[in-house]
């Protein structure tokens, strides 16, 4: 995760970078499941409170209550319901990941990261919207069909933690 934000591309007009961690929230869910998975993004997001594991190599509390903390603290509750989702599947092919991610990886994560935006930025919703999300929609859709690949052809290997259908 905290590769993943090291790389990031700012917008002009967003407060919001594009970076990979949201690829990273994903694979999280799919591969890790619901339980694993949201502990491993929570831990990661009390790391940020003391060292520089977000977006460009910040950190800290400012950041969590910032324009971009919304989207950050959204990562547990993100990479549960993708890993909750795919633990119901009996055999979790492409669709059904690919399905959870945006769910999880894009609609939890826009709706609580666009929430915050517009509050600490003094917008609107609408506005927080067009700057917040629209701009990442299809670089994020891509983001949820590469992990899906990833954690499809993973999992067929069984080199993830947990088994369809276990409900971790």
């Amino acid at each position: 995760m905290t590769v993943l934000g090291y790389v990031e591309i700012p917008l002009p007009f967003s407060p919001v970078p594009i970076t990979g961690q949201t690829f990273g929230v994903m694979l999280a869910g799919a591969l890790l499941g619901s339980r694993l998975g949201f502990l491993a993004l929570a831990v990661f997001d009390l790391t940020g409170l003391a060292f520089p594991v977000f977006a460009g190599g910040s950190g800290g509390l400012a950041v969590l209550a910032g324009p971009t903390g919304g989207y950050i603290l959204s990562w547990p509750l993100a990479a549960w319901l993708i890993g909750y989702l795919t633990e119901r599947a009996p055999r979790p092919g492409f669709l059904r990941i690919f399905a959870a991610n945006v769910l999880g990886g894009i609609v939890v994560i826009y709706a609580l990261g666009v929430t915050q935006l517009a509050l600490v930025a003094h917008i609107g919703f609408l506005p927080a919207f067009l700057r917040g999300a629209v701009p990442f929609i299809p670089g994020d859709l891509l983001k949820c069909a590469a992990a899906a690949i990833m954690a499809e052809r993973l999992s067929a290997y069984h080199l993830v933690p947990h088994q369809a259908g276990a409900g971790s």
